[in-house]
């Protein structure tokens, strides 16, 4: 199964649970093939639990009347929604024929799964957006492999709450693009908390923030390379060939005898596909020599991100089922954006390939719908058959694939976490607003109510409804 990754589940402080792609060899497992791994127990160590997270749930209810747009391919115009438990117990169209708790009329409005930031540095380049908040790229060497965009992420970041107005329940947090390897990358679950660690998405996969192209070159040209392009390439490969040799040297050892090295470990959970490669990227040639260089050691690429000219390649990124997480139409402002198309999230979609709306910014992570609207506009301009549930895929089940949860979100169906946003019009008009923001079913943003801000940095602030 491509871009499912091994899911980290926290029982207690070391459980572990992993998806059937993720296999040890046999040798490992001969006593219990059931059985995790000395690293698989080390990983769940790793991730054991300080704070408890929020365990609330929220429902029963039923949203009815408005127009759900379930990002399935379904539409329903009026439909309802309810809602048991957290989770989605049923959706569809007409009237609820079972529904449960507060009826809630969103007649007139509409109904979309929670949206999903694929590319965020939020909590890591905080505001206020000054050197003491800024987190995002240890730049002391080409590999930082070692280091957890986690354990810089700051809970009380306003732009969380933000986010989370815009419609967002989800994010991915990811180290800068200043190193080859820059870290692993955490999923964000919007719940406030007073550590990363519980607001982190349950059993979400870690993220492998990478990069290719203009930035290792600029941070690392005059501190010993790389200083181009090759050295790029051949900067992945010693890394992947290390970490090949460190998995080989501790295959079979108990968790106390292996060899510690918190470098290694990410790049052994990156090959073993027990976390999600995703690399900074954006001209056609820099995806096709990392694709090579993956290849080579059997590294599997969740998504390229920013990828202005995936549009060229997009047949072989479709084939291989690899998100292209992008903007609608930012460009240009170096030179290996010089190719960027406004009409490029389309194209790759008509290819077949998941076309996903990133932020990469503190504002535009408020507007993703817009965002998407715009690339849609692009594409339908260009003669490119899209509907708008295509485009809603873009910035909900696509990215929800590339981090490896679709399983729990994404979309509105049946069993599925009830994350979702009602807006007061259609989600692709530009006066849109996120009325009710829901994650679990539990509503974290309320525009008809007033509120406490999440962050101690917006009280007194006069806050816009």
């Amino acid at each position: 199964m491509r871009r499912t990754a091994t899911r980290v589940a926290l029982w207690g402080a070391v459980a572990l649970l992993w998806s059937a792609c993720a296999t040890a060899p046999a040798a490992e497992r001969e006593g219990d093939p059931g059985a995790p791994t000395a690293l698989e127990q080390l990983e769940a160590r790793a991730h054991a639990p300080v704070e408890d997270p929020d365990p609330a749930v929220g429902g029963p209810f039923t949203l009815q009347g408005a127009t759900v747009m379930t990002a399935t391919g379904e539409r329903y115009a009026p439909g309802y929604v309810v809602v048991v438990d957290g989770r989605v117990e049923a959706v569809g169209a007409g009237t609820a024929p079972t529904p449960k708790g507060p009826v809630l009329d969103v007649s007139g409005q509409f109904v979309t799964p929670g949206l999903i930031d694929a590319h965020s540095h939020l909590g890591v380049l905080a505001e206020p957006h000054v050197k003491a908040t800024d987190e995002v790229n240890e730049a002391v060497a080409p590999n930082t492999a070692g280091v957890w965009a986690e354990h810089g992420f700051w809970p009380q970041d306003p732009g969380l709450e933000r986010a989370a107005r815009g419609g967002v329940t989800t994010l991915l947090v990811l180290p800068g693009s200043a190193n080859l390897i820059g870290g692993r990358g955490v999923t964000i679950h919007l719940r406030p908390a007073r550590g990363a660690r519980a607001m982190r998405f349950p059993g979400a996969p870690d993220g492998v923030k990478m990069a290719c192209g203009e930035n290792p070159k600029r941070v690392y040209g005059q501190k010993g390379g790389p200083q181009t392009r090759m050295g790029n390439v051949a900067g992945h490969r010693a890394a992947f060939a290390a970490a090949q040799r460190w998995l080989a040297d501790n295959r079979g050892k108990k968790p106390e005898e292996v060899a510690r090295d918190v470098k290694m470990e990410t790049l052994a959970a990156a090959l073993e596909g027990r976390a999600l490669v995703q690399v900074h990227c954006y001209r056609a040639d820099d995806m096709l020599a990392f694709l090579a260089a993956a290849d080579e050691f059997g590294v599997t690429v969740a998504a390229f991100h920013h990828a202005l000219e995936a549009y060229k390649i997009r047949d072989i990124l479709a084939a291989r089922h690899i998100g292209v997480a992008t903007w609608a139409d930012w460009w240009g402002f170096k030179m290996e954006l010089y190719d960027g198309i406004p009409e490029n999230l389309a194209f790759v979609a008509e290819a077949g390939g998941d076309a996903i709306v990133h932020s990469d910014s503190g504002e535009g992570i408020q507007r993703l719908n817009q965002e998407a609207a715009k690339g849609l506009a692009s594409g339908r301009a260009a003669g490119a058959q899209l509907s708008d549930d295509d485009a809603l895929r873009w910035i909900t089940v696509n990215p929800a694939r590339a981090l490896g949860i679709s399983d729990q979100v994404g979309t509105l169906e049946v069993g599925k976490r009830a994350d979702l946003v009602v807006w007061d019009r259609d989600p692709f008009s530009v006066y849109a607003r996120a009325r009710w923001v829901y994650v679990d079913g539990v509503r974290i943003i309320d525009r008809d109510a007033a509120r406490v801000p999440w962050s101690d940095f917006e009280l007194g602030q006069e806050v816009e409804r």
